[in-house]
């Protein structure tokens, strides 16, 4: 049995096309088809088929990639437990996450392990909750968040560790009429004009239960991905948006009071495929990540001041 046939099986599996594995291990799609192609012949039967312009794994193929997919965790057992031979754990290790985490995550976490042979590559990403997902496939690690669960959507069968709960406040200018407010309740929230942020992202989803909650939309004139540009549209307004407790500058114009009466929070996780759970190096930056991010969700505990 040719390992290497296992481990392209379960590439297909992970990235959906032959286009997506050609890509990822810098060959050609010809190449790939060809690779399957005697996979097939060695175990005798099919294990792909067509799927419009595609393949996909049939049933055998899905067997063997599930396969491969257990060999990868084997190996990657092996490779932490030699790590703890030699003393420590050691190498690159490759973290995705959304802005507005890595804003209050990255720095702390690097600097935590200067003393130690672990060097981060990061890369950030300000897209859909249910598309995050998708990112552990390349990298070790996924920093993701959800307003319901501390599994994002499309989790599927990925390692997910919760690092903290993250209160989602409400922005307004320090001279706005609710900013003489200790808290707001959703009552308050109509009859102003919001910035929102795109379908999909968990900020929205604080918009949507006010408005079932009172059963009269919002009114949402803008919807923008970055925050620091929503600050400084609500700072400059009478605009309302919704915005992270742990990483939004107060002051200047700007502060935040809390929501009240219905849920307003999102869950901050860590994801990563299972072999890649295995890797001590991998597990010992998880555990950086968590520590960082409860110190922070201790501080920012109370309400937010009233500025």
């Amino acid at each position: 049995m040719d390992v290497r046939h296992l481990e392209l099986l379960r590439e297909l599996a992970l990235r959906g096309s032959v286009t997506a594995v050609a890509k990822a291990a810098h060959r050609t799609p010809s190449a790939v088809s060809q690779q399957l192609k005697a996979a097939g012949r060695e175990f005798g039967m099919a294990l792909v088929e067509p799927s419009g312009r595609g393949l996909r794994l049939t049933e055998a193929g899905r067997l063997l990639a599930e396969g491969g997919a257990d060999i990868a965790a084997v190996v990657e057992q092996v490779q932490a437990r030699w790590d703890r031979f030699r003393g420590e754990p050691s190498g690159v290790v490759s973290v995705a996450a959304l802005p507005s985490a890595a804003a209050f995550l990255f720095a702390d976490v690097m600097r935590r392990l200067e003393p130690t042979a672990i060097s981060l590559r990061c890369s950030d990403f300000d897209i859909a909750e249910v598309e995050f997902a998708d990112l552990a496939v390349d990298s070790d690690i996924v920093i993701a968040h959800s307003f319901t669960t501390a599994r994002p959507t499309g989790a599927g069968a990925l390692t997910v560790v919760p690092l903290a709960l993250e209160p989602l406040d409400i922005a307004m200018a320090a001279d706005h009429p609710l900013a003489a407010q200790d808290s707001v309740v959703p009552e308050d929230l109509h009859g102003w004009e919001w910035i929102g942020v795109p379908k999909g992202y968990p900020f929205d989803s604080v918009v949507e239960s006010v408005e079932r909650f009172t059963g009269t939309p919002l009114r949402v004139v803008q919807r923008l991905r970055d925050n620091r540009l929503v600050e400084s549209l609500v700072a400059g307004s009478r605009r309302l948006a919704v915005l992270p407790r742990f990483t939004t500058p107060t002051g200047g114009g700007l502060v935040l009071r809390e929501l009240t009466g219905i849920p307003s929070r999102r869950h901050l996780s860590a994801m990563c495929r299972p072999d890649k759970a295995e890797r001590l190096a991998v597990r010992h930056v998880l555990q950086q990540f968590r520590e960082v991010a409860q110190a922070v969700e201790e501080r920012h505990r109370a309400r937010p001041e009233a500025d």
